[in-house]
């Protein structure tokens, strides 16, 4: 249980009393990833029905993607953004790297973020109506399990760092809990749909994680944040097509 509610701690911005920052607990809560991503896919969908009711599809997509972004206190879409920043800096990796770490959002950090919170909105304000709720409850739990996965496809790339906590443990049966959990619940919540999303998101997190050995060796907090917020997209946008 203390790993379940460091995992909320650490990707939301729930309270969660007494859960502290213990490492030990934090490293070891990586397989509750995926869970917590199904929970935040819960939430969203009620908000989704309780807005819809009033809301045309458009502004309901927009808050609801707003309380996406709430409740990790946009901890991820910062990861996007730095990432954006020093992937696409042309710089050799040690640079990269600095670039990362800066607090200050560059052109390319706004450009990402513009990009995929406009590409979030119009999707899902295109998913037909039957599929929203399942769309909404994979959106955020392909993008937890796309984190595991990345964590199990490369090393550290900043030894020291916060995301060095997590490199730790059994990264392979993480990955084939997470990659089964996602696998589960998208045939669970939306048949063929959901397995095809799943194979997007886990198609998007391969690539990434390829990227991401290419230019800096391994993962970062932030590539982590950069590869939820991507697969995290594509559910809506394969739920979008026609």
């Amino acid at each position: 249980m203390k790993r379940l509610l460091a995992a909320i701690q650490f990707l939301t911005l729930v309270p969660v009393p007494g859960a502290g920052c213990d490492p030990g607990a934090l490293g070891g809560s990586v397989p509750f990833f995926p869970v917590v991503g199904l929970l935040i896919g819960g939430l969203v969908a009620a908000l989704d029905a309780a807005v819809g009711a009033i809301l045309l599809p458009l502004p309901a997509s927009v808050l609801v993607v707003i309380g996406m972004l709430a409740v990790s206190g946009g901890l991820h879409l910062d990861g996007l953004a730095d990432t954006a920043d020093g992937f696409l800096s042309a710089r050799p990796r040690d640079r990269i790297l600095e670039i990362m770490r800066d607090s200050h959002v560059g052109a390319m950090g706004v450009v990402a973020i513009v990009s995929v919170l406009t590409l979030k909105i119009a999707a899902l304000a295109s998913v037909p109506a039957a599929r929203r709720w399942s769309t909404l409850i994979l959106m955020p739990t392909a993008g937890r399990c796309a984190m595991v996965l990345e964590m199990a496809l490369l090393p550290c790339a900043r030894p020291g760092g916060l995301a060095a906590r997590f490199a730790g443990g059994t990264p392979r049966l993480n990955a084939g809990w997470a990659l089964g959990f996602l696998v589960v619940a998208g045939y669970l919540a939306a048949g063929t749909f959901g397995l095809s999303a799943a194979a997007a998101a886990c198609g998007a997190t391969l690539a990434m994680s390829l990227w991401c050995h290419r230019k800096i060796g391994g993962f970062t907090g932030d590539t982590l944040g950069a590869t939820c917020e991507l697969a995290e997209l594509l559910p809506a946008v394969i739920a979008a097509v026609r």
